[in-house]
């Protein structure tokens, strides 16, 4: 039988098939067409193809104008700046600005975001262990070096700014004195114009003296210290980046009441509103990662609603998705580490950026690229494809 007989006779099985089921089938084609017809169409090509190609006129998708419906919120959040030039009294090259939404997120009908949420790549005063395979893999060469390793996630890697953790102050691991883990914290601002942020050890006793000492050593620079917890003395912190001037992060761990708590008393103490970032604690990937999604949105929406105590930016540490075995265990059915660890990460931030959050601390230079460019493409004023420029009306055909 020739070829094109064997063609002829696929053809009519098919069209005379009520069902098809294909299994264990491999279809080699430089291209596929399959087009879905309704029941009246297939019936009228059997019957009468003349009266069918007629009708296959007539039976044509209806476009509709769809508009969005627009809601004007009645709260908004704060827009909150990092960072100060020399002519508002700090010496850095640039400020970055976050907040200041009007809608959730990327409610572009609503209105267009002021502000793009921005990356920062984590730095550490000393090498730390564990640090995951691919991670330590990119900073191999300025580990022992937080000033070249701020340089290099900016220069080399492209990050917005820097989030420098000072873990050496942990009275369990070093117990650096906060003296002597400021001078990490000048040599980074030597190193670099653009903002930072300031973590601790999480110590809250440890943390509140590094507050105290590099927040008066820095003022006028407007940093972002990380971070304020439910532990703390939060009038203590809340007097301290008054009189200073810096922003600080409250962190909240997974609840979203004690996230207004926490934002109620920094601000009842005195911190001005727009120095406030919350952090409600962000899951890995595939490690709770939905409660997260789901207190942030809670966190945002309640802002827009008229919340006062939490019309505050988000923070989001993605880092925590190197937390999941998933991302640096070496098991070969899983793909390799160098791709699956920074996909990891990226995917636990975009889950973020999707629920609202605007400032994301992450590790691994390929996700911060990664999730940095979707920022950017999503806060663009004008879109370079417009929506009525998609060929939806096509959506019953699809080509392999």
């Amino acid at each position: 039988m020739s070829e094109k007989n064997e063609v002829l006779n696929l053809l009519k099985l098919l069209d005379e098939a009520g069902e098809l089921e294909l299994e264990d089938v491999t279809i080699e084609a430089e291209e596929l067409a399959i087009e879905f017809l309704p029941v009246i169409m297939q019936t009228l090509v059997r019957a009468a193809p003349e009266a069918a190609v007629a009708l296959k006129k007539v039976i044509e998708l209806k476009v509709e104008k769809f508009e969005p419906p627009v809601f004007k919120y009645p709260g908004s959040i704060a827009e909150v700046q990092i960072g100060a030039t020399r002519a508002e009294g700090g010496t850095r090259g640039k400020v970055i600005r976050i907040g200041g939404e009007t809608c959730p997120p990327f409610y572009r009908f609503e209105s267009l975001p002021k502000n793009r949420p921005v990356v920062a790549l984590d730095v550490f005063d000393q090498p730390v262990v564990p640090l995951a395979g691919p991670v330590k893999s990119a900073y191999k060469d300025v580990l022992n070096d937080p000033a070249e390793w701020a340089k290099k996630a900016i220069e080399v890697y492209g990050a917005d700014f820097v989030s420098l953790h000072l873990v050496s102050t942990d009275p369990t691991i070093k117990d650096t004195p906060v003296q002597e883990a400021a001078k990490a914290v000048e040599r980074v601002l030597q190193a670099v114009d653009i903002p930072i942020v300031v973590g601790g050890s999480g110590n809250p006793q440890k943390d509140l003296q590094l507050f105290q000492y590099i927040g008066e050593m820095t003022v006028g620079e407007r940093l972002v210290f990380a971070s304020a917890t439910i532990d703390m003395n939060l009038e203590e912190v809340a007097k301290i980046m008054k009189k200073t001037g810096h922003n600080v992060i409250a962190l909240a761990f997974m609840d979203i009441n004690q996230a207004k708590e926490l934002s109620r008393k920094l601000l009842d103490g005195g911190l001005p509103k727009d120095h406030l970032i919350l952090d409600p604690t962000t899951g890995a990937l595939g490690y709770g990662i939905e409660y997260s999604f789901s207190l942030m949105e809670r966190i945002r929406l309640a802002g827009l609603m008229g919340d006062e105590v939490l019309q505050a930016p988000i923070s989001c540490a993605a880092t925590n998705a190197w937390a999941a075995r998933e991302a640096w265990m070496k098991v070969d059915e899983w793909g390799p580490r160098e791709y699956r660890g920074p996909l990891w990460e990226a995917t636990t931030a975009i889950v973020g950026l999707m629920a609202g959050a605007d400032l994301f601390m992450m590790m691994h230079p390929l996700a911060a690229k990664i999730v940095k460019g979707l920022a950017e493409l999503l806060s663009k004023p004008k879109l370079d494809v417009k929506l009525e420029e998609v060929n939806y009306k096509d959506w019953v055909k699809m080509r392999v």
